[in-house]
């Protein structure tokens, strides 16, 4: 039996004035997946940042769109298209509005829930049921930020200093879980980090 391949898309904003962003945490995750696996994620492919690896048995391509949040579909859909993956072997990593920060989600399928590179994802698939490993980053008025900030400047703005280890200490977990995924065991997977509250 031919070994799977899968796509492991983390979304998120180039360039440095967005490094370290709440909407930029997709590409924290794939980075420390990549270094986990000593794959940097750093050739330019079809608008993106990209790497092949693997995880046991499966290849993994490694992707970072380059193309700006709202147009991720249109980087993600060529490496989908020229690899021939099933949408059930994409998986997404993106920030979530509606979580607090940290809460890790695996889900597959659903709406975009105003993110725009989830709804670009899906007009370019034509299919929403890819894996979505979805990061809590809080909402306008959660921590030390104040309620009247609009969403679309809160999610450019940078965790706190608090959050940022809360954050960072559950890499660990995020890149475990994504490799169980791979494995072919996805409801271990959705157990396991979903439990992280």
């Amino acid at each position: 039996m031919a070994a799977e391949n899968y796509i492991l898309a983390g979304l998120g904003n180039p360039g440095e004035k967005y490094a370290g962003s709440r909407h930029n945490i997709g590409f924290e995750v794939i980075d420390a997946f990549s270094a986990h696996l000593k794959a940097a994620v750093a050739t330019s492919k079809w608008d993106a940042l990209y790497a092949k690896t693997a995880v046991n048995d499966a290849t993994v391509h490694l992707v970072k769109p380059m193309t700006y949040m709202n147009l991720s579909g249109r980087a993600v859909s060529r490496f989908v298209d020229f690899y021939k993956i099933p949408i059930n072997r994409l998986v997404v990593v993106h920030d979530d509005l509606d979580m607090k920060v940290g809460r890790l989600k695996l889900v597959r399928g659903g709406g975009a829930g105003g993110h725009n590179g989830i709804r670009s994802l899906v007009d370019s698939l034509g299919s929403a049921e890819f894996y979505r490993l979805k990061i809590g980053i809080g909402r306008p008025g959660s921590g030390s930020v104040p309620a009247e900030i609009p969403v679309e400047r809160f999610v450019l703005t940078r965790f706190s200093e608090e959050e940022n280890r809360h954050i960072s200490d559950r890499f660990a977990t995020m890149v475990n879980g994504l490799k169980t995924l791979i494995d072919g065991e996805p409801l271990r997977a959705m157990n396991f980090l979903n439990s992280f509250k």
